[in-house]
């Protein structure tokens, strides 16, 4: 029996594994480096080691700290979590070694699915279906569109989309740079790209006994930079033969070797049904608990439970229902899912029946810039999956998150659409709409509103702002409109309120009135009669505007603006705090650039951001470095336009 578990990882998934322990009354441990010192896995443990340092590579992916922290914190189990070293043959034999429980797969399992490229040797052997494998010296225009993939790693890193044939070599470098970069292995392989294809997986679970669960399927198909952002269970519009064919290859992958515990299994399904293995996940999935809430079960639970020597039943629980995931990133999906840093001020999103929120956050931590944005796991259950996208997707518009900017209203959105309402998903979606998804549509009449009552609480904290003396006191005199300047943001719309007081101190503006007003609350009543209520949060600038038609973050603008405030044109700026990995061959000043053209490669929160060129010119400075580590808003290269004339 499991006493003392350490998880080694962080965030939401280390509080999601602390919160089954205390159900089943096991003691937690939990390693943090020092960008973690405050976070909330931190405080949910009951111990915690610290590892010296703040980049995972010193940190949670040292595998030999974390072995070490174990047996110092006494622990006698250690679950991985997912990422880091969750499927790293390595550490799962280094902790059996120290005489550990590791709650895991067979260290054979795990080296024996570590290669993308011998994990599909095997599914052939085990005849589960796959894509024949392109040589990339061999490939020919009849084999594009090709998918270029890291053999080493997941989550999106060291894959590429090629297109045409002239990209090949250039993507395939790309690749394995930064395949070697995030796996420490180089090795890209390709393969051919489906469009319009659709992600399925199955959750494998399986004992030491020779029972193996195939628990149902989960589409997964809405991806950014080919990683998932919504994800549910089951997948919709696959017929009995489809699943039972699915349910079988993720059965047969499973057996193939001698595996144990949970998995899970991915396929691509192409248009015209046709299922393809992709790669075994030897480890627990970030979008595990929408098969949880389908199948009523807790799969931490189990993977304990079998990591302890206990056989599952023989058949797993009937599934109920329809279940959606939502993954909510510090992210700004209109600028490149550029991530965001900062303090995240306010998380609350409504407990209600059928919603569940794992998240590694509450309001008053701070988002730093060594780990992944994600935030929060959004998940909703019903008895339809349409009654299921409508809950979930009305309590992302009703949370409150204050802080950076996140990806919630491209959830609400993308939930809304209707391919994903229709439930047609696949893998191209964001490439067709993100454009519309993001952007600024016609609710400019609610956004305005909700502008007004930023003023309407400004006005409140100053009476002086509205001509109201100490005394209370009412001037017999035309009062001048009040104006307030607000900024929407992220996107940066200008929206100038004006208003007037009332004989009896009420605020009124053009088509609305304020009925009550203070720093926190807002009401107000527009012409058409109709009543809206608004909770509002400010942070020395900002005000945050919660109401029901959404939710507003806004800048307060000075009357006039600072001409000091002005950036070279041309400017290259850090668009988040991260470190310059690579620049753009032979990139030096008096180098001629084109418009749109890549010429250094940041990296931040486990993700890369190409800084291109504004425009076709002179490279006239150039500030970064390989190696480089640069804050927000940095200058790092600056870039003269062909057609203006030269600086004197």
């Amino acid at each position: 029996m499991i006493s003392t578990l350490l998880v080694a990882n962080r965030g939401e998934i280390a509080c999601r594994i602390f919160r089954t322990c205390r159900a089943l009354g096991i003691a937690t441990v939990a390693v943090y480096s020092d960008a973690d010192a405050d976070a909330l896995h931190v405080r949910e443990a009951d111990t915690a080691v610290r590892l010296p340092g703040a980049a995972p590579a010193d940190t949670y992916l040292r595998g030999d700290l974390v072995v070490r922290a174990a047996r110092t914190a006494g622990a006698d189990a250690v679950h991985p979590g997912y990422g880091f070293l969750s499927e790293n043959a390595g550490f799962a034999r280094a902790v059996q070694d120290a005489g550990l429980v590791w709650v895991g797969p067979p260290v054979k399992a795990i080296e024996m699915m570590a290669s993308k490229t011998r994990a599909k040797e095997l599914m052939a052997a085990a005849g589960v279906p796959l894509l024949a494998p392109v040589d990339p010296a061999r490939a020919t225009a009849g084999d594009l569109p090709l998918l270029l993939k890291a053999a080493a790693g997941g989550g999106g890193r060291g894959m590429r989309v090629v297109r045409e044939l002239d990209a090949l070599p250039g993507e395939m470098a790309a690749a394995t740079a930064e395949a070697a970069s995030a796996f420490g292995d180089g090795e890209v392989f390709a393969e051919p790209y489906l469009e319009r294809g659709r992600h399925v997986e199955v959750q494998i679970m399986a004992d030491a006994h020779g029972t193996v669960w195939a628990l149902g399927t989960r589409d997964c198909s809405l991806q950014r930079r080919h990683q998932k952002v919504i994800e549910e269970a089951p997948a919709p519009g696959l017929d009995d033969a489809l699943r039972t064919r699915l349910h079988d290859a993720a059965t047969a992958a499973a057996r193939a070797v001698g595996y144990r515990g949970a998995g899970t299994v991915e396929f691509l399904v192409a248009a015209d049904g046709r299922p393809y293995f992709l790669e075994m996940n030897t480890r627990l999935q970030v979008e595990h608990p929408v098969t949880e809430a389908v199948f009523g079960l807790d799969l931490v639970a189990l993977q304990l439970s079998v990591a302890e020597g206990e056989p599952l039943p023989t058949t797993p629980p009937a599934p109920h229902g329809h279940a959606v995931e939502a993954r909510l990133y510090a992210e700004d999906p209109a600028r490149d899912w550029q991530p965001q840093t900062g303090a995240l001020l306010t998380l609350d999103v409504p407990d209600e029946p059928g919603l569940r929120l794992d998240t590694g956050y509450t309001g008053g931590d701070t988002i730093g810039m060594h780990y992944d944005p994600m935030l929060a796991k959004v998940v909703a259950h019903a008895p339809t999956r349409a009654q299921a996208v409508r809950l979930l997707a009305r309590a992302l518009e009703r949370a409150r998150i204050h802080g950076p900017v996140t990806n919630r209203e491209l959830l609400v959105r993308s939930l809304r659409h209707p391919d994903f309402a229709g439930a047609r998903p696949d893998t191209g979606f964001y490439d067709r709409h993100l454009d519309a998804l993001t952007r600024t549509t016609g609710d400019d009449a609610d956004r305005h509103l909700a502008a007004l009552a930023a003023a309407a609480a400004h006005a409140a904290r100053h009476p002086e702002a509205i001509g109201t003396s100490r005394f209370g006191g009412w001037r017999n005199l035309p009062s001048q409109p009040q104006t307030r300047r607000y900024r929407s943001e992220p996107d940066g719309t200008e929206h100038e309120i004006a208003y007037r007081t009332t004989r009896n101190g009420a605020i009124d503006a053009p088509g609305a009135r304020i009925l009550t007003a203070t720093p926190g609350h807002v009401t107000v009543e527009t012409d058409d009669g109709v009543t809206h209520r608004f909770r509002l949060a400010t942070h020395h600038d900002r005000v945050h505007v919660d109401g029901a038609t959404g939710s507003y973050t806004f800048t307060a603008l000075p009357r006039f603006t600072d001409p000091t405030e002005r950036t070279e044109p041309g400017s290259l700026l850090a668009p988040m705090p991260g470190t310059v990995v690579r620049l753009a061959d032979g990139l030096a000043p008096g180098a001629t650039v084109r418009a749109g053209q890549p010429l250094i490669w940041l990296e931040a929160m486990k993700m890369e951001h190409r800084i291109l060129a504004p425009a076709t010119g002179t490279l006239t400075a150039l500030h970064a470095a390989p190696g480089l580590q640069v804050e927000v808003g940095a200058l790092l290269a600056v870039v003269q336009d062909a057609q203006e004339e030269p600086t004197p």
